[in-house]
């Protein structure tokens, strides 16, 4: 060994090591193996200070397969036409029985399950976009349909059952014969799995007249999607081995078994009244129920790792189910909204046309965009077969968040044609539901401020879990040795980063590099400074806050916020550059990522005026951004742009909102108000002429539309061609604004009656 690498042992490792052992967070079970589960992603290259944007770009352009998009055609179009969410959420508070029938015959609850159990095996990206598609017809129908496809018995049998489970089940759920459910939460535990109360203890039973070896089950679960009619339950329970029939451990840890609904002691079938909406949603329980080994998934060889299997599982639930009712919420938001603000006239001019209104427009357009890129990038790491827990957490949170924002855009700007309900209203539905997706698979604030940095400033950082490990190391020596070795490196990081930082900081970021050129090249440039910065402050956070930093968790937010963005921006450039850089698109692509960057520097700011310690946050700050953060939100000028593009017809509109049903049909409420905009549009000459004969006098300003009409027609301002082709269209405009009413005898009673609390 070298003299100098005996001094720095000497001098700064070796005191680092004990120091980093008395500072080193405390990790529960649970939070070890949330820590080492599933994969790092695009998330690593960001938090390392110097991404590689080539990597981003050579990533998979996210298609669908012939088949995946013959389904899309046909059986989805098909249900989509079958459904009336009206119907369905205010008059059945169910699906309808030829819907349920449809779905299952139709494989819709088996679009993970392989083909050689009689499913469909489809992508991630193709069960993303049947789930966004369906939401913007029917949020109900797709939370009944999304929940089978992600966290479920589905999944974990294909991940982790035993052949015989999977030979059993999968074909029973494939042909929808058996619906599930699974069943995690409980009123004491939540967000807070590891403080599971449900408890299994090990022990022999009577099951079919045998003894054998089991599980005697105690359970009370709630907020349990498909609950009321499922017919098989997986459950998620602490299991105890008290008198060491499997093993010298006493207490085993989480474990997941898969029972049949109708099994003796197994109660099912009540439900829950999710904000008025209809999918199955309800409570299960059981007192000492006995189940035998081999119903655990996996089998014995899997008792105990139940949590592990979830973690890595949840990338289908944060990474597709909810990020495509986010992204639903942007398709159906901008078409609608776009259509409405045109056709819906106050003053004599569209409402679209007022820069309050076209303010909220063009964050609903930004945001649109936004989030449909950050869907496809998502759904890419999942058919890349990666399991990046950090980047779906960050999906899952940033796009229900930033759905909730539009849709709330949206309801202002429809005003009293959102608060109606009825079935005109596209939009009421999705309110009541948004708090729903923001809920479930994690509570948004938790996620925020738990998971995004708490997880991935150890998980995604190039040396900290390593360092955690070797200090963890019983073996004392060999221990020191590691981490005098990762701490050399750590350093060498942590030092490069703070001058590159301190370099971009003084040179505006011109001398970082770019993958591309044109008007997105800066933002490369600046979002590498940007991950440049948070690796510094990362490694300074975690220096000298230790373990105090997991209850820090403000600050923890804030630094998840800017890895958060990063990611985002990311998902932006990489869909600009898969799409072949749409020119149309561009204003959409500079708000996306200036309202990032902003978001970014507001994050940094608010973390360094509220660093624990202030002569730290004042260090950063000098190091990081010496001459003030200068990341503006966007442009009004930006706004205006995209509130014209949403209020214009054409194939930049269609891009930007595919996802969104249009209905043929003469009642659908989305396709009267398209061909009421369309129409509308197509007689802004004829709107001109007459606006401009008021202006001269020739007809009377003040006048009924009718009485104009009759003038200019008179007067030759107009012809009869174009008298019939605008009140075609007024016709279909005063259509599309109205709403729905009814009879005092419509309001009944709701049929529910309260049960006993779960």
């Amino acid at each position: 060994m070298s003299t100098l690498t005996n001094l720095r042992k000497r001098y700064i490792s070796d005191p680092a090591f004990e120091m980093f052992k008395k500072v080193l967070p405390p990790l529960s079970d649970t939070e070890r193996e949330a820590m080492e589960a599933g994969s790092v992603w695009w998330d690593g290259e960001l938090f390392s200070g110097n991404p590689n944007w080539n990597t981003l770009l050579t990533y998979p352009q996210p298609k669908l397969s012939a088949e995946e998009q013959s389904f899309i055609d046909n059986q989805l179009q098909t249900l989509l036409d079958m459904l009336d969410d009206y119907q369905i959420v205010q008059e059945e508070k169910d699906l309808p029985p030829e819907v349920w029938e449809y779905i299952r015959k139709e494989k819709f609850f088996s679009l993970i399950i392989g083909k050689e159990y009689g499913g469909l095996n489809f992508s991630a990206h193709a069960n993303s976009t049947i789930v966004s598609r369906i939401a913007t017809k029917s949020l109900s129908t797709a939370v009944t349909i999304m929940v089978p496809n992600s966290l479920g018995p589905g999944e974990l049998l294909t991940h982790y059952g035993t052949q015989d489970q999977k030979d059993y089940w999968l074909p029973r759920l494939a042909s929808g014969k058996d619906i599930p459910c699974f069943a995690l939460t409980g009123p004491e535990a939540g967000s807070d799995a590891g403080g599971i109360p449900d408890k299994g203890v090990v022990c022999y039973g009577d099951y079919q007249g045998e003894e054998v070896l089991g599980i005697r089950l105690s359970w009370n679960k709630r907020y349990i999607t498909l609950a009321p009619v499922a017919t098989v339950l997986g459950l998620a329970f602490k299991l105890h081995d008290p008198e060491g029939l499997i093993g010298g451990k006493k207490d085993l840890g989480i474990t997941c078994a898969l029972i049949p609904a109708d099994h003796p002691g197994v109660e099912i079938g009540e439900r829950h009244d999710p904000l008025n909406l209809a999918f199955m949603n309800g409570p299960t329980r059981g007192e000492d129920v006995f189940i035998p080994m081999d119903w655990v998934i996996g089998g014995q060889d899997y008792v105990g790792r139940g949590w592990r299997m979830l973690v890595e599982c949840l990338s289908a639930g944060r990474g597709i189910s909810l990020p495509a009712l986010g992204t639903a919420v942007g398709h159906l938001t901008s078409r609608t909204t776009g259509a409405y603000a045109y056709v819906r006239k106050q003053f004599g001019t569209s409402i679209g046309n007022f820069e309050g209104v076209a303010q909220a427009m063009g964050r609903i357009g930004g945001f649109t965009y936004m989030l449909e890129a950050a869907r496809t990038l998502t759904t890419t790491s999942l058919d890349m077969h990666e399991k990046p827990g950090i980047v779906t957490a960050i999906a899952k949170y940033h796009m229900t968040e930033m759905a909730r924002t539009i849709l709330n855009d949206s309801m202002d700007i429809h005003a009293g044609r959102a608060i109606q309900l009825g079935p005109m209203n596209y939009i009421g539905h999705h309110y009541f539901g948004m708090p729903v997706a923001i809920t479930v698979e994690g509570a948004n604030i938790l996620t925020r401020n738990l998971m995004i940095f708490g997880q991935g400033a150890t998980r995604c950082h190039p040396y900290v879990l390593s360092e955690m490990e070797a200090a963890a190391n019983p073996d004392s020596k060999h221990g020191a040795e590691d981490f005098d070795k990762l701490l050399a490196k750590h350093i060498s990081f942590a030092v490069g980063n703070v001058a590159k930082s301190m370099l971009n900081a003084f040179t505006g970021s011109r001398l970082n590099r770019a993958p591309v050129t044109g008007e997105t090249a800066v933002y490369y440039k600046q979002l590498s400074r940007v991950s440049r910065a948070l690796a510094v402050a990362a490694d300074f956070a975690m220096l000298t806050l230790g373990g105090e930093l997991k209850r820090r968790e403000m600050i923890s937010a804030r630094l998840g916020d800017i890895l958060s963005h990063l990611y985002l921006a990311s998902a932006v450039l990489k869909r600009y550059e898969d799409e072949g850089r749409q020119q149309q698109d561009l204003p959409m692509v500079h708000y996306s990522l200036q309202y990032c960057l902003h978001k970014c520097g507001v994050a940094f700011d608010e973390v360094l005026a509220n660093f624990p310690q202030k002569a730290v946050g004042r260090l950063l700050r000098v190091m990081l951004f010496p001459f003030g953060i200068r990341y503006a939100a966007p442009s009004d000028t930006l706004s205006v742009k995209i509130a014209e593009l949403l209020m214009t017809p054409g194939v930049h509109r269609e891009r930007l909102t595919h996802l969104c049903y249009v209905g043929d049909s003469e009642d659908d409420p989305v396709g009267l108000m398209d061909r009421a905009f369309e129409a509308m549009y197509g007689v802004k000459d004829i709107e001109r002429k007459l606006a401009k004969a008021a202006k001269a006098g020739d007809i009377p300003r003040k006048a009924s539309l009718a009485e104009k009409l009759e003038q200019a027609l008179e007067k030759g301002i107009i012809t009869a061609a174009e008298l019939e082709k605008l009140q075609h269209a007024e016709q279909l405009r005063q259509r599309a604004i109205q709403v729905d009413h009814f009879a005092p005898a419509d309001f009944k009673k709701s049929s529910l009656q309260p049960g006993k609390a779960a």
